[in-house]
């Protein structure tokens, strides 16, 4: 198996090298960058197959290095953060990160979540087609296509909207839904299921305020809609 590149952006140069070397025993290539400048070049030189990405960053912020590597790359982020308020961590979710980890973490938790969200990117050998109306979700090849043109998903996005769609008409509860897509190695804010499906409608409605495949059923969570409600 191919050894996987991750990139590790963090201007605590201590908390940085324990990550790198911590990461480098677990069998994957780190590099390291300490500021927001120097991990955006790094990230385009080595198109890593994920980032470890600090919130708060010298010079470029951590947020903007997300949403420019976002811009071009479904490259999976998972983002450190020292900040205790929820809505930093929504926000940077909605700029397409696929995780967090809060400082203080340890290493082994955050060497699940990689494992966790790699997985998740290496998709699987089920043949399977999900078509409900112009939406096409290819399980094998991990493509959604609307229209027949291909939806830009970040890899955690793909994965929430193709566990709705095996089951559609089924209601999850957003607990459900992070168990499902983090293979129950770790529990995190049911605010993040909010997070991603308000990018998956975003990218997939004609009017993500009146949204036509994933629908929140109050009180509880969201499903994807039946075929027999479609029209």
């Amino acid at each position: 198996m191919e050894m996987k590149t991750i990139l590790v952006v963090e201007d605590e140069r201590e908390i940085a090298r324990m990550v790198q070397a911590y990461l480098m025993r677990e069998g994957y290539r780190v590099e390291v960058a300490f500021d927001g400048d120097e991990g955006w070049v790094r990230f385009k030189t080595l198109q890593p197959d994920l980032v470890i990405l600090d919130l708060m960053l010298p010079g470029m912020h951590g947020l903007e290095v997300a949403r420019r590597i976002r811009q071009g790359s479904p490259t999976p982020i998972i983002m450190l953060t020292a900040r205790a308020e929820e809505a930093d961590r929504v926000a940077g979710l909605e700029m397409g990160a696929d995780d967090y980890v809060a400082k203080p973490f340890s290493l082994r938790e955050l060497a699940a979540r990689v494992r966790a969200v790699l997985r998740r990117t290496e998709g699987g050998p089920t043949p399977e087609v999900i078509h409900a109306g112009p939406l096409t979700v290819d399980l094998a090849a991990r493509e959604a296509r609307l229209e027949g043109e291909l939806v830009d998903l970040t890899p955690t996005e793909f994965d929430l909207l193709a566990h709705l769609a095996r089951y559609p008409g089924r209601v999850f509860t957003r607990r459900e839904l992070l168990e499902a897509l983090q293979e129950r190695s770790y529990a995190t804010l049911p605010r993040t299921v909010d997070s991603h499906v308000k990018n998956l409608r975003r990218k997939l409605e004609p009017d993500p305020d009146k949204p036509t495949f994933i629908l929140t059923v109050h009180g509880v969570g969201y499903k994807f809609r039946p075929a027999h409600e479609e029209g």
